[in-house]
């Protein structure tokens, strides 16, 4: 792992700015200041900015990380207020929920995309899809003499108490994925009976979705519930991770880019959203999560498993999710 890129994970990680600031000295500067919260993971982060900076070196585009809960909250509290232009990588649930803070994207193009994941409403973009697995780091299953796991049942084994690591769904989309699916699948108190068993094996439940891969690459855990295209980012650097999926297959959710509706009006605001929501998104695609979007666009990547089976993910509404953070007790 490089040094440039554990610099840029430890930023993201306390939460503050990555910031590229452009050599204009235009008495226009504030015009020129481009705003973006992110939940993106670190290695996106500095894809997305180290471009951006190369398209646009007279602006001053700053990157800050936060988990997709907070972002949110944010924008519902601050409202015109909030020290934002662009929301990147949030999961579609909430950009639902922030919907009358969020621009109108009239001027965009949404052709391109497949037509089941274009939002009715027109106020984000699609940005990529999020599939979940089940990844294990063989060599802490094999210091405990542990076997690999095979269903969601095998998980509750005591064997594996304090080495599951998987995201909290109160704060993730990545870790609400995993309840939904298992809600469709199994019905709903099932699911939470489940959940209430399995946390007594998690380590912890993270705060946002890169923290089982994570957990998993410093050896903190053996088994993790995260993203599919995290696990392959790292198994492609070297890291000795594998991909498993269960007989339910694999949990999903979509995610997108907004412009808050005060920033609209912003030459470059819109400028740097444009770049992002076209040839960044192809690239995030092409490079990161090759899960198909695009219509005429499907990518692969090294390691990235194919012919996946995609769960069970209906009445995956805001509504619904809500409903069911409200009785998820367990972080």
């Amino acid at each position: 792992m490089n040094l440039k890129r554990v610099f840029v994970a430890a930023i993201c990680a306390a939460g503050l700015l990555i910031s590229g600031c452009g050599g204009g000295t235009d008495s226009s500067a504030e015009n020129k200041t481009v705003k973006i919260w992110t939940s993106g993971e670190d290695y996106r982060n500095e894809y997305y900015l180290t471009e951006c900076q190369k398209k646009f070196p007279d602006y001053n585009i700053t990157l800050e990380y936060m988990n997709t809960s907070n972002i949110a909250a944010k924008v519902l509290e601050e409202g015109d207020k909030a020290d934002c232009d662009i929301i990147l990588s949030e999961e579609y649930g909430y950009l639902e929920k922030c919907g009358d803070n969020l621009a109108e994207l009239a001027d965009f193009d949404f052709a391109p995309f497949l037509d089941d994941i274009v939002p009715a409403g027109h106020k984000y973009l699609p940005e990529y899809k999020n599939s979940g697995c089940i990844i294990i780091n063989r060599a802490v299953l094999d210091k405990n003499n542990l076997p690999v796991p095979t269903s969601y049942q095998d998980l509750l084994d005591p064997r594996y108490k304090n080495l599951i690591s998987m995201p909290s769904p109160a704060s993730s989309g990545t870790g609400y994925m995993f309840l939904r699916q298992l809600v469709n699948e199994w019905g709903e108190d099932a699911a939470f009976d489940y959940f209430a068993k399995l946390t007594e094996n998690i380590l912890q439940y993270t705060s946002s979705g890169s923290g089982p891969v994570n957990a998993l690459v410093q050896g903190e855990v053996a088994i993790g519930l995260g993203m599919t295209g995290q696990a392959v980012f790292e198994i492609n650097q070297g890291v000795p991770l594998e991909i498993i999926f269960f007989a339910e297959g694999s949990p999903f959710s979509m995610y997108g880019n907004a412009i808050l509706k005060k920033s609209y009006d912003r030459q470059a605001v819109r400028d740097v959203f444009n770049y992002l929501a076209t040839d960044l998104c192809k690239g995030n695609n092409e490079k990161f999560f090759p899960d198909q979007i695009f219509k005429d666009f499907a990518p692969t990547i090294k390691n990235y498993p194919t012919n996946i089976h995609y769960g069970n993910m209906k009445n995956d509404t805001l509504t619904e999710k809500e409903r069911l953070l409200k009785r998820w007790t367990f972080s």
